[in-house]
């Protein structure tokens, strides 16, 4: 979905097909026909926003048989879909039954992290359409925090100077600039925005720049003005935005309460659970450890890394993180210039939450789907965008 800026410029919509994995290039095509296509007809658009994540063997099947790619380009206008951005940051696997921390490896200090992203860069550029020339992909923000020692963040920091010199010479060749931006997450070497800063403008090039996802932003229970302010003051660049809302739990001491958070603590997926106190950000890894417990002080609201629908927040006692993702969103395209261009929904966790609210078939996916990018879109045009044809 696209819309005009006030300003004059195109900002696009998209929502992240990490929540139908695949690991190939068949997959990824059966998306496209039984995920991607009926949303859009949904939304009654004759063009949707998609942000792929290609894992490893569909990125290697598509750059080392150009007809895959172009036959890849076909399905997309064939189905009146679009790619201006990719989620580059799980590797594979992340359909298994259980991904928890496997979905950090391998990190930036390996040379497969390297290797794929700059795939995914060439296959973006051969993706975008005819009338787009800048891309995005967002990637892990370096390393998950526990292996990170000082060597492998020099290693990591090499890597990204490299991708970025890699980055220049796809431009040069294709006239289509892609930019990748790290994305902040609870546990990780770079778990806030402020974390970013120092790495970022270590490597000095406009080309790695920053992913802000409003879950992970409001996790650590950062205000989002005040992080892009500083990042701008800074002058990182925000590639792109992935909107979407934290688990929000007013009052973790009451029984009640604790219960209710109970249900969301499933084995797939890494929950990080926060709670801000007067000596600073308390944290556990994941919401069963919270739960269990004094792991975590519970005198302050906690927010959980769970990516909850946006537009159906959990019932009482519980609520989302959404007033977040606004006022992020009034900061990111709200004022006279946005800040980025590329917006991302990226609630991949439908089939992880509770049994009861769980889509049972494809329909229902894709009727909560379309029901985010509806609420996203009228975000937008509250904010005085325009919804372009």
């Amino acid at each position: 979905m696209r819309f005009r800026h006030p300003d004059g410029s195109t900002v696009h919509l998209a929502y992240c097909t990490n929540v139908h994995p695949a690991e190939t290039l068949d997959g990824v095509l059966a998306q496209l026909r039984d995920h991607c296509e009926p949303v859009r007809r949904r939304l009654g658009r004759d063009r949707l926003g998609i942000g792929l994540w290609l894992a490893r063997d569909a990125a290697h099947a598509l750059i080392n048989d150009p007809s895959a790619l172009r036959r890849l380009r076909t399905e997309l206008d064939r189905r009146g879909l679009e790619v201006v951005t990719l989620n580059g940051f799980p590797y594979e696997g992340f359909g298994a039954e259980e991904v928890k921390y496997r979905v950090y490896k391998p990190d930036w200090a390996d040379p497969e992290r390297l290797a794929h992203t700059t795939d995914l860069a060439r296959v973006l550029a051969g993706l975008l359409p005819d009338d787009v020339t800048e891309g995005s992909i967002s990637t892990l923000p370096l390393a998950w925090r526990t292996a990170h020692d000082h060597k492998r963040a020099a290693t990591a920091l090499t890597a990204l100077g490299t991708l970025a010199q890699r980055l220049d010479a796809l431009a040069e060749l294709t006239g289509r600039s892609i930019r990748v931006g790290l994305e902040p997450e609870p546990g990780c070497t770079v778990e806030t925005t402020a974390d970013a800063i120092a790495p970022l403008t270590g490597i000095g090039h406009d080309r790695i720049g920053i992913c802000v996802d409003t879950c992970h932003l409001a996790t650590s229970f950062e205000d989002p003005h005040t992080a892009l302010d500083t990042l701008a003051q800074a002058g990182v660049r925000v590639v792109k935005s992935q909107l979407s809302a934290a688990l929000h739990a007013e009052h973790p001491h009451l029984p009640d309460v604790r219960e209710a958070l109970a249900v969301f603590d499933e084995p797939r997926f890494l929950h990080q659970t926060r709670t801000a106190t007067a000596a600073g950000l308390r944290g556990t890894d994941d919401l069963g450890e919270a739960l269990d417990g004094d792991a975590l002080p519970d005198a302050s609201p906690w927010r959980a890394h769970f990516h909850v629908p946006l537009h159906a927040a959990p019932a009482a006692p519980l609520t989302s993180t959404l007033p977040v993702l606004k006022s992020a969103l009034t900061r990111l395209v709200g004022g006279p210039n946005p800040l980025t261009r590329h917006l991302e929904v990226e609630t991949y966790t439908w089939q992880a939450l509770p049994p009861e609210l769980r889509p049972r078939a494809r329909a229902q996916l894709a009727d909560g789907i379309a029901a985010e990018l509806t609420l996203a879109r009228d975000l937008l045009t509250d904010l005085g965008l325009k919804e372009l044809p």
